[in-house]
């Protein structure tokens, strides 16, 4: 269920905006933790990168310094709108994630940034099935989002915020084995030295409250 600071957060952006600076904080600022996820990669201007569940652009501003080919994709209309002012580089889609308007193996790059949390389980698992299907194979997805922290004295402050500001679905994936399910349906760890890693490892930060993952759809 939301809370009122949560609607409140989603109706006006400079709320939101806010927020997500203050969080970042944790990891050493706003450019910093939308950085943590591009770390290791090699993003050319014309890689076609999907910034899935964008919102009003927060990461799809940072996106459209590396590529020329960038599109954003999220349910809400108004977010989208948002989005479209604030970064007219890149292009946008309203739809759902778990149904997304586009061909197989489209996109070189899938992103995502703190919306994983926002989906049930079952909706998780129709997200990453599409996830595959636009993908190249060989193409990369990349996401953050929370986690169980590892550090227990990062449990406090990520219990408060998920309480004023989150509904159950964040507590449901920071119990979600998201490298396991992502590994069951196909996807392979990304190393940047092509080495024979397979298993799919998260990269933690603040204490653990924040993973990020790499994965590679295989090659055919």
């Amino acid at each position: 269920m939301a809370t009122i600071l949560r609607e409140l957060s989603y109706r006006y952006q400079w709320l939101y905006d806010g927020i997500s600076r203050i969080a970042a904080l944790t990891v050493g600022g706003e450019v910093r933790f939308r950085q943590l996820v591009l770390q290791g990669l090699t993003v050319a201007p014309e890689t076609k990168i999907l910034d899935l569940c964008c919102g009003s652009g927060q990461t799809t501003q940072f996106l459209v310094q590396y590529s020329n080919d960038v599109t954003g994709l999220d349910a809400s209309g108004r977010s989208l709108d948002r989005a479209k002012q604030n970064v007219p580089a890149a292009s946008y889609v309203e739809a759902l994630a778990e149904e997304m308007p586009f061909a197989d193996s489209h996109f070189d790059l899938v992103h995502t940034s703190v919306a994983m949390h926002e989906m049930r389980p079952a909706q998780l698992r129709q997200i990453f099935i599409e996830v595959y299907r636009v993908l190249k194979p060989g193409g990369l997805f990349i996401l953050i989002d929370f986690h169980a922290p590892t550090n227990l004295v990062f449990w406090p402050g990520l219990a408060v915020f998920l309480w004023l500001f989150e509904t159950e679905t964040a507590w449901q994936l920071i119990e979600t084995d998201l490298s396991g399910l992502l590994a069951e349906l196909g996807f392979q760890q990304y190393n940047s030295e092509n080495n024979a890693e397979t298993k799919i490892q998260p990269k933690l930060y603040a204490g653990g409250s924040i993973q990020v993952i790499q994965v590679q759809k295989p090659n055919l």
